[in-house]
């Protein structure tokens, strides 16, 4: 089957008809998704598999009854929100389009078997580590936690045949060294310390290279490829290690999106070329090298850099990263200074050229670094930062 991108084409030009319009929030912890959930059950199996720490389901979600079987599983880190919407984004467009053909063949040949939150209490809490502040993506050798025995559980009685470990990243990365975001982000974990790359991990390789390839025109200049470095206390190399193809979806940055709202919109459709190239068997005809011609994720955003200000009578950059706050279930973004130099080697997601005007703090707030600042003066008016 190689009608992938004309049904690429459609579902881009439905997605507002299969959008769950109910999941629009950064902050999403169990409470916000049970609506989605239910309405998901009407259609799909909906297995409680266990409970977290502090009691709340951990469910998984199967669609299809194929040979080829994925296990897929979302919010391992309770405040990376973006794939969960996604996931339910993409459950809709089965339940809105039960006979189109494109749909009904990834149901025949696949079993797709979801966790939408592993990670209740880090969601509710909006944190990365689970309740007993472990993160559970550093627990997969030990299995120290609830919620990790109840994903190793899973695998170990499903036997996947493929992984999807679906993540949020920060704002930070960039896609290469190029002045672009990395809006998605993928890696094939490695299996051992030498980073060999083996038949199961080769595929993973393929299957990414073909998700890059169809999202390349969508996205062009803003996928991104991880270093693999190994890390056997990681979920993903754990598995990969086990000889299961196993491929890292990162959410990241697109341009005034810190919603997310366009990124999610990408992660389903990364999901959607991840479930087709498996069904379709296309991955084989893609190569590792198609794989490393990804560029490598760099370190190379701020959120908002202030060019050339005149600071105590010296001409400096100043770079201003967001950082997520949960405050009265809504996420604010404080602007914190993190750096304060000559001629910053960086780029900003926004870049204001303050054309060696005096910069100047507004109130108590001050002009350095590890400070929140809501506002400056610059040249006597008021600069307001906000994402």
């Amino acid at each position: 089957m190689n009608e992938f991108k004309n049904a690429q084409d459609i579902l881009f030009s439905k997605y507002p008809e299969f959008r769950d319009e109910n999941l629009h929030s950064r902050y999403l912890p169990f409470s916000f998704i049970q609506s989605s959930l239910k309405k998901v059950a009407e259609e799909f199996p909906v297995t409680e598999i266990g409970k977290s720490i502090l009691g709340e389901p951990v469910h998984t979600i199967t669609v299809g009854n194929g040979k080829q079987k994925i296990l897929a599983w979302s919010q391992m880190h309770g405040n990376e929100t973006t794939t969960t919407k996604a996931v339910f984004d993409v459950l809709n467009a089965f339940m809105e389009f039960p006979n189109d053909p494109f749909l009904l063949f990834l149901r025949e040949r696949l079993t797709l078997k979801i966790i939408p939150m592993l990670n209740p209490d880090g969601a509710k809490a909006y944190t990365r580590e689970n309740f007993n502040k472990t993160d559970l993506n550093r627990d997969a050798l030990n299995l120290q936690e609830k919620e990790s025995k109840l994903l190793r559980k899973l695998f170990d009685e499903f036997k996947p045949h493929y992984c999807f470990n679906l993540h949020d990243q920060r704002t930070i990365f960039s896609a290469g060294e190029k002045p672009k975001p990395a809006t998605l982000s993928f890696l094939t974990p490695s299996m051992n310390s030498e980073r060999d790359i083996l038949p199961s991990r080769k595929i993973s390789m393929k299957i990414i290279a073909s998700i890059a390839k169809d999202l390349s025109t969508v996205l062009p200049g803003q996928i991104g490829r991880y270093d693999d470095g190994f890390n056997p206390n990681c979920t993903g190399d754990t598995f990969q290690a086990l000889n299961i193809p196993t491929i890292l979806f990162e959410a990241g940055h697109y341009k005034n999106d810190y919603q997310r709202e366009q990124t999610r919109k990408f992660i389903g459709f990364s999901i959607f070329s991840g479930l087709h190239t498996i069904a379709a068997n296309s991955w084989k005809t893609f190569s590792v090298d198609d794989y490393y011609s990804i560029p490598e994720n760099e370190k190379l955003f701020y959120d908002l850099i202030l060019r050339k200000a005149r600071i105590d009578g010296e001409i400096k950059d100043v770079a201003i990263q967001f950082k997520e706050e949960l405050i009265n279930e809504e996420i604010d973004f404080l602007p914190v200074i993190k750096k304060i130099a000559y001629d910053i080697q960086a780029y900003g997601h926004q870049e204001i050229n303050c054309e060696e005007k005096k910069l100047e703090p507004y109130g108590k707030e001050e002009v350095r670094e590890n400070v929140i600042v809501y506002k400056f003066i610059l040249n006597g008016n008021v600069l307001a930062i906000n994402y």
